[in-house]
């Protein structure tokens, strides 16, 4: 069993930045892809941002050029997240793919965006 933990997250004003991060317990390497999913609510959980083991990244196109998603070299996953708007309110989660089969979820953390 893997365990996702998150921390960063809170409010910050409109334009603001926010660097979130998960920690797994065991090496980030060890996934096949590493990613972050957002909910906001009364909407269905999105795909914001992943990378492959072979540090191909993706993005929506809602957050391109805003957010960034990295790892280190043990065990924690981030994504920065710059020129923040409200729209970006939702409870962000983590997420570790091992193989088709099997994934997990960190607990996820609110961020709220707001004047």
């Amino acid at each position: 069993q893997v365990q996702l933990v998150e921390s960063g997250g809170g409010l910050v004003q409109p334009g603001g930045s926010l660097r979130l991060s998960c920690e797994a317990s065991r090496g980030i390497f060890s996934f096949k892809v590493i990613a972050w999913y957002r909910q906001a609510p009364g909407k269905q959980r999105e795909l914001v941002a992943s990378m492959t083991a072979g540090g191909s990244t993706s993005y929506a196109d809602s957050v391109k050029g805003r957010f960034a998603i990295s790892r280190n070299l043990r065990n924690t996953m981030f994504l920065q997240m710059n020129s923040l708007i409200p729209e970006d309110t939702a409870v962000y989660y983590c997420n570790a793919l091992v193989n088709d089969a099997v994934r997990y979820w960190g607990q996820g953390t609110q961020v709220t965006v707001s004047s």
